[in-house]
């Protein structure tokens, strides 16, 4: 576990103010989408779909009728997120493809074949990441390891939403980021996280800004107890049930949040509540974006 404790921790106070939800709640409740058969023949491209977020992201979406490609780095853990699928909705039609997301002919090849075996593409879902213990400041740590965390959690969404903006743009889709509260705050010993997850965060930004058909979400799932947590551990304690991220992403590519696009969004946030209370306060202000703001 990190020496790094929560009070050390700068920005953790700077919140949207409204009530924290650990689990799913109504206004997202994936029922609907499962009974309505939402996605029934959207097309959704996961990256890092083997386990944790990921894989239960890819679960709901088969739940309500999706076609999917899975991304991992290992074939043996796809076989196992296809197989769960398999198991619970037998008729699913689930591509995998073991690629590391780092790597720019993969992720072209990956989308290609997509678009090839479906015949479209409407969501990406890159959420295949990773982060390094917190256990020394960056001037310690090995360099190419600090960098590694930026090659996987910005280039490999990079990579992705490069091929498939053209794809999107025929559909009209979508692009979920996995984000983190990392990406505003300012955790000590974590620079290359934070760092990654700010700049995936302004790049969904540019990636709306460019392709306004495309409707683009920095996501952050919650603090969720998965293996990833599990080795490297943090500051701050589980929170969220990986349902409540999973049920936020579905939420958000049902079109029912455009006016999200392109911002911070944090599954902890009762969503019904935000749009009641604060969609016209966003809108206005552009809030929810990497930008200087200072008391009027």
């Amino acid at each position: 576990m990190s020496a790094v404790s929560a009070a050390s921790i700068i920005g953790f106070d700077e919140n949207l103010k409204v009530p924290n939800r650990n689990d799913v709640y109504p206004t997202i409740d994936p029922k609907v989408h499962y009974d309505a058969q939402t996605f029934a023949n959207k097309v959704v491209l996961i990256t890092g779909s083997s386990r944790g977020i990921g894989a239960q992201i890819a679960l709901q979406y088969a739940r309500a009728g999706a076609l999917l490609t899975l991304v991992a780095r290992s074939q043996a853990s796809l076989d196992e997120s296809k197989d769960a699928i398999l198991r619970e909705r037998p008729s699913a039609q689930v591509l995998t493809f073991p690629a590391d997301v780092r790597d720019v002919k993969k992720a072209e090849e990956i989308v290609t074949a997509t678009v090839a075996h479906f015949g479209r593409l409407d969501i990406l879902v890159a959420n295949a990441g990773t982060l390094r213990p917190m256990d020394q400041p960056f001037a310690s740590k090995d360099p190419t390891e600090w960098w590694n965390v930026l090659e996987v959690n910005v280039r490999g969404p990079y990579n992705f939403t490069h091929f498939a903006v053209p794809e999107l743009l025929k559909t009209k889709g979508q692009v979920v980021f996995l984000n983190s509260a990392a990406a505003q705050v300012r955790v000590p010993n974590s620079s290359e996280y934070c760092t990654s997850k700010h700049a995936i965060l302004r790049f969904a930004e540019f990636v709306t800004l460019e392709y306004p058909d495309i409707k683009v979400f920095s996501v952050h799932p919650g603090s969720v107890q998965t293996d990833m947590f599990d080795t490297f551990g943090g500051p701050i304690p589980p929170d969220s049930t990986i349902e409540l991220a999973a049920s936020t992403v579905q939420y958000l590519t049902s079109g029912k949040a455009d006016y999200l696009s392109g911002r911070f969004v944090s599954s902890t946030w009762d969503l019904g509540e935000v749009e009641r209370d604060w969609k016209e306060k966003i809108i206005a202000q552009n809030s929810l974006v990497s930008k200087l703001s200072l008391p009027v």
